[in-house]
């Protein structure tokens, strides 16, 4: 089986949607992380989608420093790809956003492709007792927020980060028109085939999780991306590993994690992003399908390697 036939699996180690009070497994100190990252890419994940989070109290930080913190530890025990956020977390600018990417020239990044609202604060309703005085106030106030990532800022991501880096993107499209947006910056040249597309499916404000809008994006992404794209899907909470499946059966690639989702099964929170990680590869492996290694997901979305990293 060639490396094109092969699926690659993501994992999003933390994010900052979920926070500490929301489950024990869920890492916050860059030991954590390392630990957690290197164990998923151990267990098949081709690539590790980071963010970093305050060892204090485990608020999402944009601080190259902390990402310092955890990304040699990873280079050194594996050898997948890092992929970095832009998306960092709620409130911060986007020069914030992208420091982390800017400083440490990873091999990919992801990048929003639009300003969204993006609802936490149902999450805020589910608990009365909280590890941090900070977490119901964050959740909270993405009642009254939009995600901003206008056209002047991916410009400027591609730019700094694309251009200055040899950083690829990860093209995280929560809705329909994100991918039109994609389509427009694919016309005038500023982003090059092949485009790696994250269907984002289940976040407030975004594309609702079922079937058939999974199958609207892939339809939508035939028609305005053509053959340039390939594409993966991750979906939030319970809905994750039904439609990654899907994905992985219509030809794509696939994300787990417990950035977008706590559990391992109906009522049954995840231990490690590990064991989210082994689920969807024996589902893969139940359908026939191989997962892609290090080495051949690199070969699949034209990256750089992995010793043309600032860390």
């Amino acid at each position: 089986m060639s490396a094109q036939d092969k699926v690659i699996i993501t994992c999003a180690v933390t994010g900052s949607i979920h926070t500490p009070t929301m489950s024990a497994a869920l890492p916050v100190t860059p030991e954590q992380i390392g630990e957690q990252a290197v164990a998923a890419a151990e267990a098949g994940a081709a690539i590790l989608h980071l963010h970093a989070r305050d060892p204090e109290d485990g608020r999402p930080t944009p601080d190259p420093e902390v990402f310092r913190r955890f990304l040699p530890t990873i280079k050194q025990a594996t050898d997948a790809v890092v992929n970095v956020t832009t998306g960092g977390g709620h409130n911060m600018t986007v020069a914030e956003r992208t420091a982390a990417g800017r400083a440490l020239a990873p091999e990919m990044c992801s990048l929003n492709m639009g300003s969204i609202n993006f609802g936490l604060f149902p999450a805020a309703e589910r608990f009365s007792e909280w590890k941090h005085d900070w977490e119901p106030e964050y959740l909270e106030g993405t009642r009254d927020f939009i995600f901003k990532n206008t056209f002047a800022d991916i410009e400027t991501i591609l730019r700094e980060l694309g251009e200055a880096n040899g950083t690829r993107f990860e093209f995280e499209c929560y809705d329909i028109g994100h991918i039109h947006t994609l389509g427009h910056f694919l016309q005038r040249g500023l982003v090059k085939p092949p485009l790696f597309v994250q269907f984002v499916l289940g976040v407030l404000g975004g594309i609702g999780p079922t079937p058939d809008n999974l199958l609207h994006m892939k339809r939508t992404a035939d028609a305005v991306l053509g053959d340039a794209y390939r594409f993966s899907v991750l979906a939030a909470g319970r809905h994750q590993m039904p439609l990654v499946t899907m994905g992985a059966i219509l030809g794509g690639h696939v994300r787990v994690g417990l950035e977008d989702s706590l559990y391992i099964a109906k009522g049954e929170k995840a231990q490690s992003n590990a064991q989210q990680v082994a689920k969807i590869r024996r589902i893969l492996e139940e359908l026939s399908l191989e997962p892609a290694t290090p080495a051949e997901a690199r070969e699949l979305l034209a990256l750089k390697g992995g010793d043309r990293v600032a860390f």
